[in-house]
């Protein structure tokens, strides 16, 4: 099967009007999945720089699209109330018709819970926290009337090997970590940990869609990082958001 070609917009640096144009841009050329992410501020750059929210920009992408699906990559699980959360990824689902990815992870970035008054905690409690959040998401979804149009898949992002991992093997439909061009082995050797997890668990790990985020796409192991995963993703920072290198990814896609 051929691999999925996404891109990932930073929702920084621009004004949201180019930004939909870029997601209605990447819909036309062909990619499959548009995700931001779920930051308060820049991850780099200008740290005050524009920024925008998630969750109301995906109902705004959920509008301008047809066929792609959209999704955080991956929203924070700090930042919302479980049972919301649930309750607004079900409605942005049905806005887009049942396109919609709930990726999430445990969060990290320190200046957001400042900032914003959450809770900052530990590495391990905020992991504690998605493992026990991930399960009343689930139920909220079970319970929502109407209930998502779907099959919104869960994606879980991160590589810890105790917990993240278990998560993921418990939880998710999609993975997602980074792959590095300069430790190439990391992403693999973690895929076969998740593996591990899931035999422990008696989950088949073949159900979990392996996805990996590259770094300069143009000198990327197209074929390689193939071997692996299931799922390319190309991150684009605002406020140019080049499709040039997107369009060379889907040309070696088309060419397999």
């Amino acid at each position: 099967m051929k691999p999925r070609i996404v891109v990932q917009l930073h929702p920084q640096h621009a004004d949201y009007d180019n930004i939909r144009r870029q997601v209605v841009a990447a819909e036309e050329i062909g990619i499959d999945a548009v995700y931001n992410w779920d930051h308060f501020y820049p991850l780099y750059g200008d740290a005050d720089g524009k920024h925008f929210e998630c969750w109301t920009m995906l109902a705004s992408w959920a509008e301008v699209t047809e066929k792609i699906q959209i999704g955080p990559l991956v929203t924070c699980n700090s930042y919302r109330n479980p049972q919301l959360l649930a309750d607004m990824a079900r409605t942005v689902d049905h806005i887009s018709g049942g396109r919609v990815v709930l990726g999430i992870g445990s969060g990290w970035f320190e200046r957001d819970y400042q900032e914003y008054g959450y809770e900052f905690g530990t590495a391990v409690s905020r992991l504690d926290n998605l493992a026990r959040d991930l399960p009343l998401i689930k139920e909220r979804l079970g319970k929502v009337n109407p209930a998502p149009v779907g099959p919104m898949p869960i994606m879980v992002g991160g590589g810890g090997e105790k917990k993240t991992l278990r998560i993921t093997a418990e939880h998710a439909d999609i993975w997602h970590y980074f792959w590095s061009s300069e430790e190439p082995e990391t992403y693999p050797r973690k895929s076969a940990i998740l593996d591990d997890w899931c035999a422990q668990l008696g989950r088949d790990p073949s159900e979990i869609l392996r996805s990996a985020s590259i770094g300069t796409a143009r000198q990327a192991p197209f074929d390689e990082i193939a071997e692996h995963a299931g799922e390319i993703t190309i991150p684009l920072n605002g406020p140019d958001y080049d499709l040039a290198p997107v369009k060379e990814w889907l040309a070696w896609r088309d060419s397999l």
